[in-house]
């Protein structure tokens, strides 16, 4: 962590004072599949976001009989994010809630999530920095009724407090030419009540990329690796790992996705994916947002 603090204190250090011009749009959208990226809105824009994913695709839970999982929801997110400046964005979000241990114990549901998006520093255009980096949080709040009569279950919700995760963010991307861009994503997670054998702060790193096909379309990829003793294949636990399509119309950004992970919100799919591509226990899923300008 030390030697990490240097290089993001480097690359700040390396911005020049005047100003200068800076990449943008290093990614289209505030998010790739499951991951943040680096981009925050402008100044005065609201960008209201549908996210939706479906059960199963193929596995013991797909196929046929649930038409390909397209008749159950595993997570539904609704909400919005404002641009107070041009650096800062923050957000307000509901989510179902999805995640679940390999012993079935239900994370969080329905759940609250408040966020918050700094831009730390922007790629130069034209030499200056060769990165760009920004800063994201969120806060989620269980408001799902409690269960007071087995304690060894995550809803038991002794106190308040246990009703709250948290997870924290370092976004690291660069456009590495007009149509490739690539990110590094260190985070960590911290939930306040979790199983015995579980443990309540998990460090995690994502990788993300998108790569331009045309004017309208996109293809984007990420994965979250969780590093973690008690989360292992063995266990049941495997990394998220998302593939989409973009598509820009304009007013409209819409996103077409295969996923592993069944929680939307990073306090949910970060600890709690234990489905696994190979077995069929992917889905798909789908992303609507709208920009406006206020």
């Amino acid at each position: 962590m030390k030697n990490f603090s240097i290089l993001i204190m480097l690359l700040v250090g390396m911005a020049p004072a005047a100003a200068q011009e800076v990449v943008t749009q290093t990614f289209k959208d505030s998010r790739l599949v499951n991951i943040q990226s680096v981009e925050t809105l402008g100044k005065r824009r609201l960008d209201v976001r549908i996210g939706h994913r479906f059960g199963d695709l193929l596995g013991d839970n797909g196929g046929w009989s649930t038409f390909f999982g397209l008749e159950q929801a595993s997570d539904v997110m609704i909400g919005a994010e404002y641009g107070a400046t041009d650096k800062l964005t923050m957000g307000f979000f509901r989510t179902k809630g999805a995640g679940s241990l390999p012993n079935g114990q239900a994370g969080l549901r329905q759940v609250l999530n408040g966020t918050v998006k700094y831009a730390l520093l922007r790629q130069g255009a034209d030499g200056g920095a060769p990165v760009s980096l920004t800063f994201w949080g969120v806060t989620a709040l269980s408001t799902a009724e409690r269960i007071p009569d087995n304690p060894d279950i995550i809803r038991n919700f002794s106190t308040f407090a246990h009703r709250m995760a948290y997870h924290g963010q370092l976004m690291i991307a660069s456009r590495l030419s007009d149509r490739i861009a690539l990110q590094l994503t260190p985070g960590y997670t911290h939930r306040n009540v979790v199983p015995f054998e579980d443990e309540n702060g998990l460090f995690s790193l994502g990788v993300g990329t998108r790569l331009q096909i045309s004017r309208v379309f996109g293809l984007i990829a990420d994965v979250t690796l969780p590093f973690s003793d008690y989360r292992t294949t063995e266990n049941g636990f495997y990394p998220a790992l998302g593939l989409g399509l973009e598509i820009d119309s304009g007013g409209h950004l819409f996103q077409l996705n295969f996923t592993n992970a069944t929680g939307i919100m990073e306090t949910d799919f970060i600890p709690y994916t234990t489905s696994n591509w190979l077995d069929g226990e992917f889905r798909f899923g789908f992303t609507i947002s709208r920009l406006f300008n206020l």
